[in-house]
């Protein structure tokens, strides 16, 4: 019987389990639902299962699999978006304004005379009509230099004039920005730049526009070291999330560091908590500190009292360096193919210890990102994004009619909330954080016999520390929208090119993507900003000197 029908059946009955006076024929009725819920749940899973096989099937016999072909309808099944509801409670955007003319740049005017042929003796001029028409000019600028040679026959020295400065090789400044500019603001592929330049008359290998993209870029490269250290200065805490990336055809991911003044690309091989440190530390892991926080962690991780005995009796209250930490696990490990996971662990513990200690860089107090567990317990405090939570209400997909109301109720209920939130991060107070958790505890000890559900609403109200660390830093966003929109330029980006082939070429690719989302947020030309330093010209200031100035802005609006 199709889902459909299941429904229609279900839902002709009209069937309301609470309404029904006689408890045990309202409990048996109940139970009936969620065994419909959960055999409806399993076939699914089972067809799923079922088709992947048979695909698999097809590919061995030199077959095809079954099309995914996307329905027609607006809302698919799998939807978990929750911004429709979203939008009910955040506030609505303002409209940019239509007037524009105002911010383009008059290169050249033209009168446009009147023909006075024919025309009556009386004219008398009024001035002008103002019509502005935006245009580019895209043509070559090719020059030779010749440089002046000089011989000293009495110092046997030739003395040769010198190219201008920022001129290096066969390319101006002009065009290797603009390859940078269509490789990472317009996202094209490198076979796609050559075949631009090529129609306006540049000579270019397509060699040469690879070794542009991807070789001395150390300028660039400590310029994105620069924009992560101001950004992690900037605000108490940090957004982050990640997406899957290819290097030379290998499974890598990309992790996404940001807070509303930049955005920070990191592709690493791993995404384990050893791998986040080492994006938010700025530098690979060094030190091992083993003191009373390690040992705390070590209890999180779930070690043995016994080898938590063991490692404080040989290490408590030391910093070991790398070797030494190797010849503890050793010790610890005699075996290398044992232990994996819990040398690991005992790792992390170190590292994150080191980490909240140190004072060469500055130690993020609030990490802000989704519920995976490489993010969890690295910093003080760690808030949880309420759109991630929220998805997986939405992952539900109840079948029994009754179970879809209740859904539908409590997600009402849980927008309404996210509402509130809103509105006391614009006026936090602590009476209101009192209110606000205690109706938290309210809505998610909420009951509604349908299981699933229940579950789900136990699950979410096991987080409040996280959900609900807004109302201690108000400044907090709700969301972790800002670093999927981040992650969503990396998607866009592997779209057109599917992976990185080399190690310069997965950096230039962080390096790039951090300068030019960067630029975005802080309001400056992407490419201006890299003709600037491309042609060494350096009359722009750095974009973390434009987080340092956004930041005090933001402080001196705060308090006032």
């Amino acid at each position: 019987m199709k889902p459909k029908s299941i429904e229609q059946q279900l839902e002709s009955l009209n069937i309301h389990p609470d309404e029904i006076s006689d408890e045990h024929t309202s409990k048996a009725v109940n139970l009936l639902f969620q065994l419909i819920e959960e055999l409806y749940k399993e076939n699914e899973k089972l067809k799923t299962e079922n088709q992947k096989l048979r695909d698999e099937i097809n590919l061995l016999k030199g077959e095809q699999g079954k099309p995914d072909i996307l329905s027609s309808k607006k809302k698919q099944k799998g939807d978990i978006s929750s911004e429709n509801e979203r939008k009910k409670q955040e506030p609505p955007k303002q409209k940019r304004s239509k007037a524009k003319k105002h911010k383009i740049k008059i290169d050249r005017t033209e009168i446009c005379e009147v023909n006075q042929t024919d025309l009556p003796d009386d004219l008398e001029f009024k001035g002008y009509q103002r019509v502005v028409v935006q245009g580019i000019l895209i043509k070559t600028d090719n020059v030779e230099y010749q440089k002046e040679v000089y011989y000293s026959p009495s110092q046997n020295k030739t003395y040769i004039g010198k190219l201008p400065i920022g001129v290096e090789g066969e390319f101006s400044p002009e065009i290797k920005s603009l390859v940078y500019t269509m490789k990472h603001v317009s996202n094209m592929s490198e076979s796609k730049i050559h075949e631009f330049l090529g129609n306006f008359g540049i000579h270019i290998s397509p060699a040469t526009i690879s070794r542009i993209l991807t070789k001395n870029n150390e300028i660039f490269e400590q310029e994105k070291a620069d924009i992560v250290l101001a950004g992690i200065s900037s605000t108490k805490y940090q957004q982050i999330d990640d997406t899957c990336g290819r290097v030379n055809g290998q499974n890598h991911f990309v992790q996404i560091l940001c807070n509303p003044f930049y955005t920070a690309y990191f592709t690493i091989p791993h995404k384990d908590r050893l791998s986040i440190l080492k994006i938010l530390q700025g530098s690979e892991i060094k030190n091992y500190n083993f003191n009373e926080d390690a040992f705390t962690l070590l209890e999180n991780f779930r070690l043995t009292k016994n080898m938590i005995a063991q490692i404080r009796d040989m290490v408590f209250g030391q910093i070991l360096d790398n070797e030494q930490m190797e010849q503890l696990l050793e010790k610890i490990f005699p075996d290398p193919g044992k232990g994996k996971n819990l040398r690991k662990r005992i790792m992390e513990a170190g590292a994150i210890a080191a980490y909240q200690q140190q004072t060469n860089y500055p130690v993020i107090q609030i990490l802000l990102s989704d519920d995976a567990r490489q993010f969890k317990l690295i910093t003080k405090w760690q808030a949880l994004c309420w759109v991630h939570d929220g998805r997986n209400y939405k992952k539900l997909h109840p079948i029994v009619p009754l179970h879809k109301e209740k859904l539908e109720k409590f997600l009402d209920r849980y927008w309404n909330y996210y509402g509130k939130l809103l509105e006391y991060k614009k006026n936090p107070s602590s009476q209101m954080a009192k209110i606000l958790s205690a109706e938290f505890d309210k809505l998610f000890s909420t009951k509604t016999k349908y299981r699933a559900l229940d579950e789900r609403i136990a699950k979410t109200k096991a987080n409040k520390t996280q959900l609900l660390l807004v109302l201690k830093y108000p400044e907090l966003p709700l969301h972790n929208n800002d670093a999927e929109l981040g992650a969503r330029v990396q998607v866009r980006k592997r779209d057109v090119s599917l992976h990185t082939m080399t190690k310069d070429g997965t950096k230039a690719n962080d390096t790039f993507m951090t300068i030019v989302q960067t630029a975005k947020k802080l309001g400056v030309s992407s490419y201006e900003y890299i003709y600037d330093r491309v042609s060494k010209s350096f009359c722009m200031p750095s974009l973390s000197e434009l987080i340092e100035a956004k930041k005090i802005v933001e402080i001196n609006i705060d308090a006032g």
